[in-house]
């Protein structure tokens, strides 16, 4: 990869994601995409830091944060240049880390997530700045750990701006929300996500003497009918109905004539604000328990919750966002809490956190692309939110 050049006024952002996307920067790898974007960041006047973290068992990971002026209210951008990984190379039509465009459409891996919104920002920011008069603070919070595991990024720094006192009033998550064209949906909130691994126990032996083994298999069975025939919702005003999706089965069993001494199997729930965690958590040991208590046996589950729901409630800040959708294409967006997490899960704990980007039709894709003008339309959104922010919504 060439080193980045000083980028010329104004900025381009189609340019600046066509860079970013020459960064192969797939997760945790930063591959040079948070200091190409340094770039074009430290001469508008935001201080830059790159933050490490490290944890027992992940990846070290770099991360951002960039901060133009010291006053409130502080706007946050939140997004991350890592990527997923390509898959399949050759059943791309392009080289994903080359920014070809063809046909009004730029192709590359992060066209759609979210290399393309983290540039159109920073154009927009610069708009900004360089046309002065408003008061207050701006800042890029982008991590490499986004499509990982997801430790050493958006949560540590997060955690280290508010021990040393940096409060964020509002935040903006780039992810690409818009499903048919651009500005047709902003995520105010999303489900959250806790999976299970349930391993029920029993004792091997061949299947001519069942007296003399314990088959785990019927009561793996009936704990995951009973899981799954509830009926956890219906959903609320503002989400839909929590489901349990069985996602694997397994016993390992490659004998037809042996009684497994254990099944395993794995599910994931997604759930509204009706829920938590340890609620649900709490529930399916409920059933799993009666079925013990009826069929005998035992069982071990394990649970890891990636996410609360959450819900910023419809007001000033989605308000705003819509009118400057509403004033660059002319479309009123739905206000949504549907699809998968995000960083956003993390960030709401601090600041009121709303999501909005480009189509997400071709994420994580083959051939991943984004509208050339969709980006450059983004760009306008993002300055019209920013002029209307520091206009007048305060904390």
């Amino acid at each position: 990869m060439n080193a980045p050049t000083a980028p010329s006024r104004p900025y381009d952002p189609l340019a600046l994601a066509v860079e970013l996307i020459r960064c192969p920067s797939v997760t945790p790898a930063e591959a040079g995409a948070l200091s190409l974007l340094e770039t074009y960041l430290a001469p508008l006047g935001f201080r830059c830091e790159r933050l490490r973290y490290s944890a027992e068992g992940t990846p070290d990971v770099d991360n951002l944060y960039a901060r133009f002026g010291t006053e409130a209210p502080h706007f946050c951008f939140a997004g991350h240049t890592d990527v997923v990984p390509v898959g399949e190379k050759a059943a791309w039509t392009v080289d994903p880390f080359e920014g070809a465009i063809r046909e009004g459409r730029l192709y590359g891996r992060g066209a759609a997530d979210m290399k393309s919104a983290i540039a159109a920002f920073a154009a927009a920011a610069e708009r900004l700045i360089t046309s002065g008069g408003f008061k207050g603070s701006i800042s890029l919070l982008i991590t490499g750990d986004e499509e990982g595991p997801s430790i050493n990024g958006t949560v540590k720094m997060l955690e280290t701006l508010a021990a040393r006192g940096e409060k964020i009033h509002h935040c903006l998550v780039g992810e690409p929300t818009s499903v048919e064209k651009l500005g047709d949906m902003v995520k105010i909130g999303r489900r959250g996500s806790i999976n299970g691994w349930l391993t029920v126990h029993g004792t091997q032996g061949h299947v001519a003497y069942p007296h003399l083994a314990d088959n785990p298999v019927p009561r793996l069975l009936e704990m995951l009918h009973r899981l799954d025939a509830h009926v956890l919702d219906e959903g609320t005003d503002h989400f839909q109905p929590s489901n349990l999706e069985i996602t694997s089965v397994d016993v390992g069993n490659t004998a037809t004539n042996v009684i497994p001494a254990s099944a395993k199997a794995v599910f994931n729930i997604r759930f509204n604000d009706l829920h938590t965690g340890a609620s649900l958590e709490k529930w399916m040991r409920s059933v799993l328990d009666a079925v013990t208590a009826e069929k005998g046996g035992s069982y071990t589950l394990k649970t890891a919750t990636s996410g609360e729901a959450f819900l910023t409630p419809p007001g000033d800040f989605s308000a705003l966002i819509a009118r400057a959708i509403e004033q660059v294409t002319g479309i009123t967006p739905e206000l949504s809490t549907t699809g998968g997490t995000s960083d956003a899960r993390f960030i709401r704990a601090y600041a009121p956190v709303v999501e909005f980007g480009l189509p997400n039709a071709t994420m994580h894709k083959v051939d991943e692309n984004a509208g050339v003008d969709d980006i450059s339309r983004l760009a306008d959104i993002y300055e019209a939110i920013l002029r209307g922010y520091f206009s007048g919504l305060s904390s």
